[in-house]
């Protein structure tokens, strides 16, 4: 039987020639001259008598010259069909014809509302929901592939194509503008209707042809909002109000990076339970904003918090909740609060002096809600094949579904993501989730560095880069801070006084750990962050419980350990950071955002020598040492290591380093510990004679005036007479920090 079969085809360069070909099967392609064409388009119109054929089209008789064949099913004696030069799908329903202006144009006609992000990655298109100053709002939705787009909401009551009993009249249809590449792919509308507070979805008309099928219209998410509203079935999108927020941060500067000592804490997990913070306020911003009123961070020493993740996702907080599972990047997570609050939140850290950091989960996206997942298709055939979720997505990860980040369109989206967030909640900077090269693509990531440091030069970026690579340091200075793998892991062993993971507890271990690994991978002190707990590990207190080693688990060595632990990660070279609930010494398990803590943190030992420790680093800039190579530049001598001759620590767990941060030596340090389980003498030649004042051991912290009450006459002090003390004796497990004071007083 004959079937009758009309092909309408437009491209996006004018048509001399053009040229359909067509064939059954793997036969040879006949040759279709269109029956009428235009600049930009023609209609075909040929008699075929298998069910399926395959098309492909030309400018001329060169076959050769487009080997894109679409496969089309004919299910009725007559069928009419569209296909676009730029996609491979075919339609069947007569897709939106192309405005003539690119959309970057239009959008450069539009007066925005101030205090918005207008989206700019790879093009200024105004994706998502954008406010007018004049009112109304301008919606952008990105889709290189559908037919027609449209947007409905709280503002059209929800009409649109496909709702049963729909008004057409009510329908709000975007037009297609070239966008990205110079294809048409952006979708522009302005409601003049619609205003901040209103709920909104984008409807697709896929009217694309999947083997015998039609693929349906879809009512989806806008991957670029801002935030949802209380439906957590339909996740609706919400208009937000720009409206200026009282900021009182114009005289705040994001402190340099090797200022920082970060908090990791959970925006739920910090304060629920805890009964200093009101019920209503618990697991919230506001929470956090609570106790920075009290002077909590202050206290402890913090001067950077850094959020786990703050983006929308879909599992119900608890316990074990962490947020890695993000469903929209632009997007606020509702369950923490109003984007309001979280203004608050950022204004009221930086009024003391604090950065915020947010942490971006970009290696994978939830399964649970995703609307990524087959938004935009790479071919027909993925509409059906579970495995593949489109143009977002390429394969696996341990997580969950490997986002495509080696592609520019998903690049231009999380790249936005970020400028958002810097822009219209004024944050300092990101920690970005597993970010090794087997997941993520690091060209993605210095692009990402590049542009995000071009819109705010002193950004703070961190890596959870493991193992870490060296292509991430960029020059160093202005790389990302990889978490710092062989730190963490060796500082365990250490503790643990036993293997841990892959890392053993030898001695020749702690010169790269405690040195900034420059020996394995960083170019400079900025590319690492220490730490020995977070959301991912155990605490240190759960570790001594667990080891196989005798007499570990105690009350006392878990505390000591824990001190131990904390104290080498705030003196390493790099930046430290610990985790919520570490100044308390918790014995708990990974993955956990819920946590005990005092009433009264003030009269706990533990906290009170924890924020004394913390509060000598952001004292003594011999503590924060910097740069490329400190040995080279003469601020760091080893004074005890494993490598060292026998009286100095030969083959010992034991390392310490005097630090010389400036000419003046009155600002010179001398930092020691030892990680063995029994005591350890040691020569040690300080360089200076004089008095040296004990600022900190394991059990106690006293600082000089006007912090502490220590003194040059303290009985803990070193008095040497040429810098040099024969036989000093480091107690097990234990930690130091001297100060030299200048020459005793003649007698």
């Amino acid at each position: 039987m004959k079937r009758q079969l009309i092909v309408h085809y437009d491209t996006l360069q004018p048509l001399t020639a053009p040229t359909m070909w067509i064939r059954s099967g793997d036969g040879q392609p006949n040759c279709v001259e269109p029956n009428e064409h235009t600049e930009h388009a023609a209609t075909f119109a040929v008699e075929w008598s298998d069910t399926v054929c395959f098309i492909k089209f030309s400018d001329g008789d060169n076959q050769e010259a487009d080997s894109l064949w679409r496969q089309v099913t004919l299910t009725s004696p007559d069928l009419t069909i569209w296909c676009r030069s730029w996609h491979p799908f075919v339609l069947r329903h007569a897709p939106a014809p192309v405005d003539e202006r690119p959309a970057a144009e239009r959008v450069a006609e539009m007066n925005f509302a101030p205090h918005q992000y207008i989206s700019e990655s790879g093009g200024r298109f105004a994706l998502g929901a954008n406010v007018l100053a004049e009112g109304g709002v301008q919606f952008g939705f990105f889709h290189p592939h559908a037919a027609r787009v449209y947007v409905c909401g709280t503002f059209n009551d929800w009409q649109h194509p496909g709702r049963e009993g729909s008004d057409p009249e009510q329908w709000i249809e975007l037009t297609l503008h070239r966008g990205y590449f110079d294809v048409p792919n952006v979708w522009l509308g302005t409601v003049p209707t619609a205003k901040p507070g209103d709920e909104y979805q984008f409807y697709v008309q896929w009217a694309m042809q999947v083997g015998e099928h039609t693929v349906p219209g879809l009512l989806v998410t806008d991957p670029y909002a801002r935030f949802f509203g209380a439906d957590y079935e339909q996740n609706p999108a919400l208009v937000v109000d720009p409206a200026p927020f009282p900021w009182e941060d114009g005289d705040y500067r994001t402190p340099p990076m090797h200022e920082l000592i970060i908090y990791e804490l959970h925006p739920a997990g910090f304060t629920v339970g805890h009964s200093d913070i009101p019920s209503e306020h618990q697991g919230k911003y506001a929470g956090i904003v609570d106790r920075l009123h009290m002077g909590y961070f202050d206290t402890l020493g913090v001067n950077c918090l850094y959020l786990m993740p703050v983006a929308e996702a879909p599992t119900p907080q608890g316990p074990t909740a962490l947020g890695y599972n993000t469903a929209v990047f632009t997007a606020l997570e509702r369950d923490f609060g109003t984007p309001a609050e979280f203004k608050q939140l950022v204004n009221e850290a930086h009024k003391r002096g604090m950065a915020v950091i947010v942490d971006q989960v970009f290696n994978h996206t939830a399964n649970e809600f995703n609307p990524l997942w087959k938004l935009i298709l790479d071919h027909p055939d993925e509409w059906e094949r579970s495995d593949e979720g489109g143009l977002y997505f390429s394969g696996a990860s341990p997580w969950g579904n490997r986002t495509a980040t080696e592609r520019a369109e998903m690049q231009n989206m999380l790249i936005d993501a970020c400028k958002l967030m810097l822009v219209e909640y004024h944050v300092d900077g990101f920690r970005f989730d597993y970010t090794h090269s087997s997941i993520m693509h690091h060209g993605f990531l210095n692009r990402l560095a590049d542009e995000l440091q071009a819109l705010k030069p002193d950004i703070l970026l961190i890596a959870e880069n493991m193992p870490n690579e060296s292509d991430l340091n960029r020059d160093g200075y202005n790389g990302f801070a990889q978490w710092h793998d062989r730190f963490h892991d060796g500082i365990k062993a250490l503790l643990r006084e036993g293997p841990f993971e892959a890392m053993k507890d030898h001695p020749e271990v702690l010169g790269e750990m405690f040195y900034f690994s420059k020996g394995e991978w960083a170019a400079h002190t900025n590319n690492v962050v220490n730490y020995c707990e977070s959301h991912d590990e155990n605490s240190v207190a759960y570790e001594i419980a667990t080891s196989d080693r005798p007499g570990l688990n105690t009350p006392a060595a878990k505390a000591r350990k824990a001190r131990l632990g904390l104290g080498a990660s705030m003196i390493a070279l790099g930046q430290p950071m610990i985790y919520m609930g570490q100044e308390f010494a918790l014995e708990r398990e990974r993955n956990f955002v819920h946590y005990p803590r005092p009433d009264n943190p003030n009269e706990d030992f533990f906290f009170r020598w924890a924020a004394g420790l913390l509060h000598l680093r952001r004292r003594y800039a011999g503590l924060k040492l910097h740069g490329f190579d400190p040995i080279a530049d003469g601020q760091f001598r080893w004074v005890i290591a494993p490598w060292l001759d026998a009286t100095r620590g030969a083959n010992r767990r034991v390392i310490g380093w005097q630090a010389s941060p400036t000419d003046n030596p009155m600002d010179t340090l001398a930092i020691l510990l030892n990680f063995e389980s029994y005591p350890v003498p040691v020569r040690l030649e300080l360089g200076h004679g004089g008095v040296w004042v004990c600022l900190a051991t394991i059990d106690e912290v006293n600082d000089l005036p006007p912090v502490g009450s220590n003194s040059f006459d303290s009985p803990t002090r070193l008095v040497t007479p040429d810098g040099i003390v024969p036989e000093f004796v480091l107690p097990d497990s234990s930690l130091f920090i001297y100060k030299w004071q200048g020459m005793p007083a003649a007698q």
